[in-house]
């Protein structure tokens, strides 16, 4: 049988694509296909990644069908669903965060929340240049739709929106806004947040962190998916 495989960050750097077709044997689960790709990319078994099936977070135990999609998810930078009160984007260049927030706004509302995820000039000690993102982006949006949910569940609030920018980031500028409105602060404030949270533990984007110095070394930083084992 024949499953495609979407790799990312380090993955897609140690595999040398972004996209592999590969031909296996009928009831290979998600662990024989790390261990078959492995055979020809030892340094595999080094790396920390869960995986997905046709955009879905997925067990190692999962038996593969005829025409899976199979991600490899490294680690990662962190029913209401109507795209006019709820969206998500990803942009690349800078975030605007004035037209987000007249998006969402109504008179109906008597807050409106902004956070901004903004590239500062080091981590853990050393110098950082700027960041880089990559996303999964048809799982992101698709995680990212039920986060939307359960905010919509959990809080009382109007429209929200979340934009993540792809490529390089600068020091200074944002990488992420979250801009939520509601009648009330508390609300506003509460959903902001669970769905910064959410993002940064759920939904595959990764990122490269620059860092300054004569080898001007880059690295893939993050954890896992949370609550996902590795593969």
């Amino acid at each position: 049988m024949k499953v495609q495989i979407r790799a990312f960050a380090g993955v897609r750097e140690l595999l040398g694509a972004d996209v592999l077709e590969v031909d296996l044997p009928a009831g290979t689960t998600v662990a024989a296909l790390k261990e078959h790709l492995s055979a020809r990319h030892p340094d595999l078994r080094k790396l920390r990644f869960t995986s997905a099936v046709n955009r879905d977070y997925a067990d190692a135990t999962r038996v593969l069908q005829e025409g899976d999609e199979v991600a490899f998810i490294p680690p990662i930078s962190g029913g209401s669903g109507v795209p006019e009160l709820f969206r998500f984007e990803f942009v690349e260049g800078p975030l605007d965060a004035r037209r987000l927030e007249a998006e969402v706004r109504t008179d109906r509302d008597g807050a409106v929340v902004t956070f901004a995820g903004v590239t500062r000039d080091h981590n853990e000690g050393q110098a950082v240049t700027d960041l880089r993102y990559e996303a999964y982006a048809e799982m992101a949006r698709k995680v990212m739709l039920e986060i939307f949910e359960q905010a919509a569940r959990r809080f009382r609030i109007g429209r929200a929106r979340v934009a993540h920018r792809l490529g390089p980031v600068p020091v200074g500028e944002a990488s992420v806004l979250v801009v939520v409105a509601a009648e009330h602060r508390g609300p506003a404030f509460d959903a902001c947040r669970f769905l910064m949270d959410r993002l940064k533990a759920e939904v595959p984007i990764f990122k490269q962190e620059r860092l300054a110095g004569p080898a001007a070394d880059q690295r893939w930083i993050g954890e896992l998916p949370e609550g996902r084992p590795p593969v």
